[in-house]
């Protein structure tokens, strides 16, 4: 009967866990990590961008989204939209093509790929004959024009990639039409660029790099008019009325052709060279547009000069009298320009530009040309990420001044709208307000959207201008010099470099209640800054706390701290510091914990903590738990390189004295074997280790960094007996030594007057001393405290004061429950001896269930190093769930992991993106969007027949079924991309490899 009750019990947990948890990747934020190729298309008005790793990923209007990844692990070189059409091809550097479809599914758009090519010459043949160099998609949506390093240009049929070897255009029959004296003096070399007339779809030119220019009569076959540049080809440009053609070259120089009437062509004007007289680097691409009754645009990349500016990343814009040179941050990936007007042809009004590093758009209807602030891809590395904190639900009040602080540094941006609206929005309104902060390595935080899909910057704190710090002699590049040629002007936002790395934010904590913050560095700077609304000039006070406390024999070997400003500073509206303390040694801040409604502040290094009174500026705690034989945490970053080459030193020194040693004394007695063996036999039995479990070898108390602080925690609970609670602090260190304070606080009326104490009350030693990661005081009904001041604002019931409230310690081996105020053990739950692995990140969350309204439990999230995630009960400590989140390889994005308190995560995929996760099934921040075709194309579609459904041309329809399942629960990340998870994907997305069309080309010379 026991047993039976307990199997109903059993399963309807298992019900329970249904409705309350699900594992699900639902979006990447930030700018895709080495984007490769970039794409529009004006009908859609989407934007496509291809990446290194062979993702692809689709932009619209704010929210919508899509994301694609290649089953092949090679770069995206270029993406075209097939022209009114739903559909995209990519070109990959391994020569494959892959046409991709927007298509619908109860309700909304999914992004998949519904075919793939290669072209393949006949046997013997040169690769060459076959190397994709350019790509043009035909008007018509029918046709792709394909351009080879070999010099001919293909002609397939879409979307079947069916290949029309009747239309090829054959090396050939392109030198036949060509002066013999101009074909004798240099090879045509690749086909560099492919345009189609703007005036007549049927003739498309054709750009070798040598110069050569060919317009080629797609219905008659044969070259209608040639052009003979003298300089090699970089790109082409046919000029919207049909009139003439640009061509830019390898000197930097551009021409003007225009065409004639009758096959005839006269050059416009003599090749012009924008930045010339010396040696110029090649206008990698050109763009001229046309405006209405005034003078053109006329826009290119690159021409700088090479000696004095061949290290500029720059695109010219000219209108007018009007000439200026963006100079962008990272390497040019390619630009577009948008129109908006009828049929998307009427005035230019955006220059975008994708650079390695971010997107940059330019309003060219504005004037002075300024930027538009990009609601989406925003780096968030625009310098190094060093550390993040998210902070749920936060108070209107606090987010509209955060955000009217946030537009007071948004001056200089353009005022008009987002020019990329394709697709709609259809996801519902954030339930509640989040926030991301984000730590970076020159000192500035910055606070970012988290409640949606979009991370929309809001505000940007700079904690440089406390201290004295190096000027960076770059400051002032941004603004160009009077007169200055070229007319340089810099623009986006990447800037890797930081004035002084001591500068760098290890930790932050924000009270939304409160408003206060605090910032800690790596110099051992903690910041506390409030939030005003209004620009003040103040004098930080600086306060130093000796964490060594006098102990003699140790001499700090790293870097100094910073030195705080004497004088009054200037800050604007927003988070403005008022105290800063510095701890000596200026070590690394490790732990850092804020307790607004008592005033305090706890942080702590490799050295030691303490606890500093805000209110009235003094100190309250310090406690140094420096080990005597710790000499690591007395040197600085710098000279660990020499302990490192000094240990290893001491290693292969070892290691050859003891192959020496062996080679010596070999020992081929059997009965010393037999005696060893008897001897280990011994020592396993004494272990009586349980079968699932493997003994963990205590640490020693000698291992370096044991007195590190990893945790700190302030809790209100029953610490010196069961009948007096009172506020407390506890500490974890790196070594599995739990420090308890006391903290007695007087009356409120007289806090800022009498003085806060701390009295050492417990201290726990673990046994196998693994680092203490975590801490949480559960109440007397098993749920953990609430946050400083949040029953304040009755967002959250009372803490059970009546129970016994337990002690929870989270190792990085095991979780341990200890009764309060005894420290009693209650029961604990081992990961380390059961599966190897450890826990890295760890924080508690509230999941409601998605059946029952209101019901819901608290749980402790955690990751280990293994990148699998756990959800454990409380106060049970039971595993719910597990799931496997990041690659155990990926130290950096396990490293970066931060929890919500609603069961969401955010870890680092790239330098650049974060990878959200949600383990909860409520309200999931995902892309829910639709993108519907063009009404030109569903009239140009409805009269071609749909090509036959072939096994060897198509997936068959079951399988297109299963494809499309499979897409829509799998999201993994091209970085992501090893050889093991692209068997995964590939077995998930098609059933038969040999469905997908591989046509054999023949080839196109005679």
């Amino acid at each position: 009967m026991k047993r039976f009750r307990r199997h109903v019990h059993e399963s309807q947990r298992d019900r329970l866990k249904q409705e309350l948890f699900q594992f699900t990747k639902t979006v990447e934020h930030g700018f895709p990590h080495q984007p490769s190729a970039l794409g529009y298309s004006a009908s859609l008005q989407l934007m496509a961008i291809g990446t290194r790793s062979g993702a692809i990923k689709l932009y619209g209007a704010p929210g919508v989204e899509f994301m694609g990844l290649h089953d092949e692990n090679a770069a995206v070189t270029q993406v075209f939209f097939m022209p009114h059409q739903v559909e995209l091809v990519t070109l990959l550097d391994d020569n494959s093509l892959h046409m991709w479809t927007l298509r619908g599914h109860k309700g909304l758009s999914e992004l998949l790929e519904i075919g793939r090519f290669m072209l393949t010459g006949p046997p013997g043949a040169p690769p060459s004959v076959t190397r994709v160099t350019a790509v043009l998609a035909h008007s018509s949506g029918e046709l792709l024009l394909l351009g080879t390093e070999g010099g001919h240009v293909f002609i397939v049929e879409v979307p079947g990639f069916r290949e029309l070897e009747e239309r090829n255009i054959s090396l050939d029959q392109v030198t036949s039409c060509v002066p013999d004296d101009y074909i004798g003096r240099r090879n045509l070399e690749h086909v560099e660029a492919l345009q189609e007339s703007p005036m007549n779809s049927n003739q498309v030119a054709i750009g070798y790099g040598r110069g050569l220019i060919v317009i080629w009569d797609l219905e008659q076959h044969l070259a209608i008019r040639h052009i003979l540049p003298t300089q090699q080809l970089e790109s082409m440009w046919w000029t919207e009325d049909g009139s003439s053609i640009l061509s830019s070259h390898s000197d930097g120089s551009y021409c003007c052709w225009t065409l004639g009437a009758e096959g005839e062509y006269e050059e416009d004007e003599k090749s012009d060279i924008p930045y010339g007289h010396f040696p110029c680097k090649a206008i990698m691409k050109i763009v001229k547009l046309p405006t209405a009754g005034g003078p053109p645009f006329l826009l290119f990349s690159g021409g700088m000069p090479r000696a004095s500016y061949g290290d500029r990343h720059c695109i010219t814009v000219i209108h007018s009298k009007t000439q200026v040179a963006f100079d962008f941050t990272s390497r040019i990936i390619d630009f577009f320009v948008i129109r908006h007007g009828p049929h998307l042809t009427g005035e230019p009004s955006a220059l975008v530009v994708l650079v390695e590093e971010e997107l940059v758009v330019i309003d060219l209807q504005t004037e002075g040309w300024p930027v538009i602030q990009a609601p989406y891809l925003v780096p968030l590395h625009s310098s190094a990420i060093t550390c993040s904190h998210h902070v749920s639900a936060i108070p209107l009040k606090l987010w509209e001044r955060i955000i009217a602080a946030g537009l007071l540094q948004n001056t200089h941006y353009s005022k008009k709208p987002w020019p990329i609206t394709g697709g709609q929005n259809l996801a519902l309104d954030p339930p509640q307000r989040d926030l991301l902060l984000t730590g970076h390595e020159d000192g500035t935080v910055r606070f970012w959207d988290a409640s949606g899909v979009c991370l929309n910057p809001l505000f940007k704190l700079s904690t440089a201008s406390v201290f004295h710090a190096d000027a960076d002699p770059n400051d002032n590049m941004s603004q160009s010099a009077e007169g200055e040629w070229p007319p340089f002007r810099k623009v986006g936002c990447f800037d890797p470099y930081s004035d002084d790395p001591r500068l760098g934010i290890q930790k932050i904590h924000l009270c939304k209640y409160s408003g206060y913050l605090t910032v800690a560095g790596t110099a051992g700077q903690i910041l506390m800054l409030e939030l005003n609304d209004e620009a003040s000039e103040q004098t930080v006070e600086a306060k130093i706390v000796d964490l060594l406390q006098g102990q003699e024999g140790f001499r700090w070997k790293g870097h100094t701290q910073l030195d705080v400003r004497e004088e009054p500073v200037l800050f604007p509206p927003g988070f403005q510091p008022f105290t800063v303390v510095q701890c000596q040694p200026p070590a690394v801040v490790t732990a850092l914990t804020l307790h607004s409604e008592w005033k305090l502040v706890a942080f702590g290094t490799s050295h030691g903590f303490g606890v500093y009174d805000y209110l009235q500026k003094k100190s309250v705690l310090v406690k140094c738990t420096l080990n005597p034989s710790d000499q690591l945490a007395m040197e600085g970053p710098l000279s660990r390189v020499k302990s490192i080459k000094k240990s290893l030193r001491q290693s292969f020194r070892r290691i050859r004295r003891s192959r020496v040693s062996l080679r010596k004394h070999q020992i081929s007695s059997t009965a010393k074997i037999q005696e060893a063996n008897a001897r280990l036999e011994a020592e396993l039995a004494e272990m009586e280790l349980a079968p699932v479990q493997r003994k963990i070898e205590a640490r020693s108390s000698d291992d370096s960094f044991t007195g590190l602080i990893r945790t700190l925690y302030f809790a209100d609970t029953f610490l010196s007996d069961s009948s007096h609670n009172s506020p407390s602090l506890w500490a974890g260190t790196n070594g599995g030594c739990v420090f308890a304070y006391i903290l007695f606080l007087p009356p409120l009326e007289r806090r800022a007057d009498d003085a806060v104490t701390a009295q050492p009350a417990k201290e726990i030693q673990l046994m196998h001393r693994a680092p203490v990661v975590g801490i949480v005081v559960l109440d007397g009904q098993g749920a953990p405290l609430p946050e400083p001041l949040e029953m304040a604002h009755d967002l959250a019931r009372s803490p059970d004061m009546h129970g016994s409230h337990h002690l929870l310690v989270i190792s990085e081996e095991q979780f341990k429950v200890f009764t309060l105020p005894k420290v009693s053990t209650k029961m604990k739950l081992k990961v380390t001896a059961v599966d190897g692995s450890r826990v890295r990140r760890v924080g508690v969350a509230w999941f409601g269930s998605s059946r029952t309204e209101g019901y819901g439990e608290s749980g402790l999230v955690f990751l280990t190093n293994q990148g699998d995630v756990h959800v454990l009960s409380l106060p049970h400590v039971k595993i719910q769930v597990r799931h496997p989140c990041i690659r155990r390889e990926d130290v950096s994005g396990i490293a970066s992991c931060v929890f919500t308190k609603q069961g969401h995560g955010f870890y680092l995929i790239s330098p650049s993106e974060f990878e959200r996760f949600s383990l909860s099934t409520r309200y999931l921040v995902e892309p829910r969007c639709l993108v519907e075709a063009p009404i030109h194309s569903v009239a140009s579609n409805q009269h071609k027949p749909m090509p036959k459904v072939t096994s060897s041309t198509h997936r068959s329809s079951q399988d297109t079924e299963d494809a499309e399942s499979a897409a829509r629960h799998v999201m993994e990340h091209a970085l992501l991309n090893d050889e093991k998870v692209l068997q995964e994907i590939q077995k998930s997305l098609e059933g038969d490899q040999g469905s997908f069309p591989q046509n054999n080309v023949k080839s196109a010379v005679a």
